[in-house]
Order: structure tokens, then sequence, then C-alpha cells
């Protein structure tokens, strides 16, 4: 018996590693395509950041039924159920690319070069080339939006519902189970070493998506000669619809163990006996041979039992959030989550505004430096906890020292990043003065008065005099050679104002590198995230620690749910949408829909971006680490409170005690 459950016990840890490891995963590799979704149906933040909260909103249509009620039938089960919604939401996410045309990008070369590739095309006189008055009326935009499948983004929000709906059962269940057969002093290693595994979730899921996001969006339908962009461009789309193939399969595989987990495990170190092993044995068989009596008596069993669970669920939440320290701490985890979302689903973008970096690799690079920072902190703070035997109280320093050092090194990264990007007439004038301007008129200047150029148009050329233009036509450009990704443009009149004469006034496709500078304060920028990131982590298991030990054993389950619920509700939805709001107010220029229409933002304000982005997420941390102290006091005070009772009793029992001695002899006498 002693062996047998041992070897389901480590069944089930190594299960539910892999659940957390594959729902990390699959997670993972959502935050790495929000700019690659983004770009491929031309939609702005903030809408993206609905379509991440998706994940949130399914997990608040199920999260309170499953933690209460799913607590008291089969766990493992319910699970395993919820692997297989969340299979068919990831398999659902990929589903538009099936639907939807080949993807086409704006720009004024692709489609001349595509169809006769011709040279000497005039930029700066040709006839096609956007201009504002060229907009569709609202039919024929309704009629283009329809065939292009713009709209189909709603089967991603969606897939992404059926995933939070999905992955329910696995965090309140998985963890009440394990804390049931575990030891009170295994528990947190037992829980470090889950989360280590699963936080390697993330390291593949980013590296996925760095390696998916450099390959074509059409890859094998697509001629790929005729793409005039590349993977560094702010209009190029990997392909992210086959990362969820890949991720959904994972998930599928990960639900397979848990159909064959016991409904409970003893607890460690006390074994069933004997005698009772033999008598639920001989229920087994009778079972067997009365099946339909025995289901008609279990029938009535559960409907009672359910009626009891449902009359007890309001009290028992009444008692759950009159515990003061419970509320505390769900307060500082939904701050703290705010925190955290916000950053983590537009830190690639950040990477790749203000410093300069390609999608792939910013993503490749959190993959590969923060996340296993992360695992090694959340493995620290286990290790911290069982080596010093810590209790709540130094569980709650550990965890409020590392936020306050997070939060310092936080601070520090404000003053380290690069200048905005040189493009004229958005970030410079076209004299090479900086200027931030908001306004698309100044995209125009003398220099280009004769070409007629769109302002909308967003086909970005990197001049030799090293200054980002927004089109060819921006540039004054009059002449071209050459096809495709070669394409050189000739006589860039606006290149010309700015060199001396007899210089080369020539451009190639794509926006300017940054400078060599950009490249050294990046490197000490990611230095200080990777550290910070792994103090961060070293008080993530202290503190879910905390939140386990203020409550009561039979609110365990619930108190968890609710966690979820909560933290869930407003620390995942809200952040991706206010932060992607405020990232949206920053957008220097919009790129246009192939119907017409704002599309995608392609280029940043970096100053105001690394305010919004900075700024809120400090603000949240700051917020957390107040309210982990006011809980920590709280919990030193009920403590000592504990302690005085004691104490007290102590000294009432020995007085009792020499009472009846006293009472003894002298009924003795």
């Amino acid at each position: 018996m002693s062996v047998e459950s041992k070897k389901t016990r480590e069944l089930f840890l190594a299960s539910l590693a892999f659940a957390y490891f594959s729902k990390a995963f699959c997670g993972a590799y959502m935050k790495s395509s929000i700019t690659q979704i983004e770009r491929r149906f031309d939609i702005p933040s903030s809408l993206i950041g609905v379509i991440d909260g998706s994940f949130e909103m399914g997990n608040l249509l199920v999260i309170a039924f499953v933690s209460y009620f799913g607590a008291k039938f089969h766990r493992p089960r319910l699970i395993a159920i919820g692997t297989l919604i969340m299979t068919a939401g990831t398999y659902l996410i990929a589903l538009p690319h099936f639907l939807q045309g080949p993807y086409k990008y704006e720009t004024s070369v692709s489609h001349k070069v595509a169809d006769n590739s011709s040279e000497g095309m005039l930029p700066c006189n040709s006839n096609y080339s956007l201009t504002d008055t060229n907009v569709p009326d609202l039919v024929a935009r309704t009629a283009c939006d329809k065939a292009a499948g713009s709209s189909l983004w709603f089967y991603v929000f969606v897939g992404n519902m059926l995933r939070g709906i999905g992955e329910t059962p696995i965090m309140p269940l998985g963890v009440s189970y394990l804390d049931d057969f575990s030891r009170e002093e295994n528990t947190p290693f037992y829980l470090a070493c889950i989360h280590t595994v699963g936080i390697l979730g993330p390291m593949f899921g980013f590296m996925l998506g760095s390696f998916l996001s450099k390959i074509y969006v059409d890859i094998g339908s697509a001629d790929l000669d005729s793409i005039t962009i590349n993977y560094k461009d702010s209009r190029w789309v990997g392909a992210w619809w086959l990362g969820f193939i890949v991720t959904g399969t994972v998930v599928l595989l990960s639900g397979i163990p848990f159909w064959f987990l016991p409904r409970s495990l003893p607890k460690q170190g006390q074994e069933e006996s004997q005698s009772k092993s033999t008598e639920l044995a001989t229920m087994v068989e009778q079972e067997n041979f009365l099946p339909e009596e025995n289901q008609d008596h279990q029938q009535k069993e559960k409907a009672l039992t359910f009626q009891e669970l449902a009359k007890d669920f309001i009290p028992s939440l009444k008692r759950l959030f009159r515990n003061s320290i419970f509320s505390l701490m769900i307060l500082t985890y939904l701050v703290a989550v705010n925190g955290f979302i916000g950053m983590i689903t537009f830190k690639p973008k950040f990477l790749e505004q203000i410093y300069g970096q390609s999608a792939s690799k910013a993503i490749f690079l959190i993959g590969i430096l923060n996340l296993p920072a992360v695992a090694l902190g959340i493995i620290t703070g286990g290790f911290i906890m069982k080596r010093f035997k810590l209790g709540v109280i130094g569980a709650a320093r550990v965890s409020i020292a590392a936020s306050c050092g997070s939060f310092c090194l936080l601070f520090i990264q404000v003053f380290i990043h690069c200048d905005n990007a040189e493009v004229a007439g958005l970030t410079v004038s076209y004299q090479g003065i900086p200027q931030v301007t908001y306004e698309q008129q100044t995209l125009l200047s003398q220099c280009n008065m004769g070409c007629s150029c769109s302002t909308k148009h967003w086909d970005p050329v990197c001049a030799y005099n090293g200054m980002t233009y927004a089109s060819p036509c921006l540039a004054g450009c009059q002449t071209s050679t050459g096809t495709g990704k070669e394409t050189v443009f000739h006589n860039c009149t606006c290149v010309g104002d700015m060199m001396t004469p007899g210089m080369n006034m020539s451009a190639v496709l794509g926006q300017c590198p940054r400078n060599s500078d950009c490249d050294r304060i990046f490197k000490i920028y990611m230095a200080l995230s990777v550290v910070g990131s792994f103090i961060s982590a070293c008080g993530a298991t202290p503190g879910y620690i905390v939140l386990l030990r203020s409550i009561q054993q039979d609110l365990k389950a619930l108190a968890l749910g609710m966690q979820t619920l909560i933290v869930r509700t407003l620390g995942g939805i809200p952040p991706p949408i206010y932060f992607g709001a405020l990232i949206d107010r920053t957008c220097l220029k919009w790129g246009t829909k192939q119907c017409g229409g704002r599309g995608a933002c392609r280029l940043y304000d970096a100053g105001f971006f690394i305010y919004y982005y900075f700024y809120t997420i400090h603000n949240l941390i700051f917020a957390t680490v107040f309210l982990f102290l006011n809980s920590a006091l709280r919990n030193q005070a009920k403590e000592n409170g504990q302690e005085g009772n004691g104490q007290a009793n102590g000294h009432a029992n020995i007085n009792i005690a020499k009472n009846t001695d006293d009472t003894e002899k002298e009924s003795t006498i």
C-alpha cells in the first residue's frame, strides 16, 4: 500500500508539473505572438489587450464553481477535462489563418516588383502611391474587410477564452490535492519544484515564438522572392498560427495521466490499515455484483451532497472574506499581477521600439534570459523557506525584501534607454533637428512637395545619411533600380538637403539601424532586467505560503479559487487593455489597412512610451510593497496574540492541576 501510494504521488507530481509546463508553454506563446496578431489583423494595442484579456474572462466564468464544487469531486479528472477544453481553444486560435486570404502589407513597390519585375520605377511621380483622397466608401470598405477577413480576430478572442476556461481546474484543484497528501514542511518545496518546471514552459514558448516570428506568415503559399520586407520590419508578420497547433498538441498530451489518478491519496506518513484496505476491496466487489442498486443509492447521495454544498457556499464565502489577512493578501496579489501582466504583455514591443531590436530577438532574449532568472528565483525562494524553516512571518519578510529590491532596480532602468529612431518629419525635421511631432503634415517638406505624396503611407527607406524616411516618395526619390528586397532608390531630393553636393543621394528599403551606443545601453538594461527578475521571483514562493497559511483547512480550495478568480479578473483582464490604451497614445505613425482606415501602429514616441510603461509599473509595485507590509504586520499581531493566549492557557492549566493536587491531599488526610 505504501509503495503504491508513493508511486501515485510521484505520478501526480510529475503530471501536475507537466500540466503547469504545458499551460505556461501555451500562455507564453500567446504573449509572444501578440505583436504578430496585432499586425496580421491591423488592430490597435488596446484591442489586442482585450483579446489577451479574454483568457481571464474565461477564468471568470467558471473559477468560483470549479474551485468550490470541484474540490468535492474527482479533482484529477476535472483537470483532464480542462486540458481538452484548452486544446480546443488553442486550435480555434489558429483557425483564422486558414480562413483568411494571403497577407498584404502596405507598400509602394512590392506589387510592381511582383507583377513585372521592372526596373526604373518613379517613386516620386508614380500613380500607385496612396493619396489621402483615395479612400473607399463605406460599402466598398465593408466588402473589402469581409474579403480580407480582418474581423476574424474574434476567433482568436473566443479561442483564448476557451483556454482560460480549460486552465481553471489546474491551479486550485491541483494545489489543494497536493497539499492534502503532502506533509506541511514538504509543501513549499513541492510547490517550488512544480513552479520551476512550469517556468520552463514560458522559456520554450518564447523561444518558439522567436523562431516562428522569422518565418513568413504565408509560408508554403507565398512567393518569398516578391516579399520586400524582412523580419526586422514593423510590417512583418511571422507564422503565428503554426505555434498554436504545436502548443495545443502539447496541452492535449499533458491531460492524459490525470484520467488514471485516484480521487484522493492518504497523507504522507499516515497509511491506511490493512483492515480498511480489505473493507474497501469488499465494498468494490459488492458494487460490481450490485451495480443498479448501488448506482441509485449513489445518485441520491450525490444529489443530497450537491444541495448541501450549494447551501453552504455563501456562508463559506462570508467566513473566507472576514479573514482580514486573506483579504489583504488578495489585494497584494491583485496589484502585483497588474504590474507583471502589463509589463510582460508589451515588453517585446518595448524592446523593439526603445532599443531597436527585432520582434524575434526581443522575444528570444526574454525567453533565454529573463525567464531562467525567474525560474532560479522561484526555486531559491522555496529553498530558503525549507532550509531556514521559515514561518509565516519569515516568509512575509522574504517576499517584502524581494519586492523592494526589484522596485529599486526597475527605477534605475528608467534612465537607461536609447533616443528616438530618426525618422524625418516625425522624430526629427528634414534638416536633422530633433523634434517629435504627432502631426502627419510635418511629413511634407519643400523637398518632396512636387511628388504629391500620401502622409498615410508607411514604406520606410534608409538613406545613406543615416536618416529614415516614411516612404520613397516622401524622401523625394526620383528613380529606382533592382527588384524585391534589393530595390535601391536614387536621386532622393530630401536626402540631398542634408548632404554636400556630390554625395550619395540613394536610399534602400527598411528603417536605418540604431547607432552602436544604443547596443551598449541595451546590454546594460538587459543585465539589470535579469537581476531584477531573479530578485522579484525569490519572493514568489514565500508569498504563496503566506496566503496558504492564512486560511482555514476546509476553505483552502475555495480560497485558492477565489484568489485565482479575483486576481485573474481584475489583475489579468484590465492591464493589457489600459496598458495598450496608454501605449496607443504614444503612436507617432499609424499604418493603413488594406481596405483603408487606421491599422496597427508602426512607430512610437520613445519618451512617452517609457513614461507610461515604467511609471505605471512603478506605482503598482510600490502599492504591492505597502500592502504586503500591512499584511505582515497583521500576521505578526495574530501570531503574538496566539502565543499570549497559549501562555495564559498554560498558566491556567498549571493552576488547575495544582488545585487538583491540593484537593487530593486534603481528601487523603
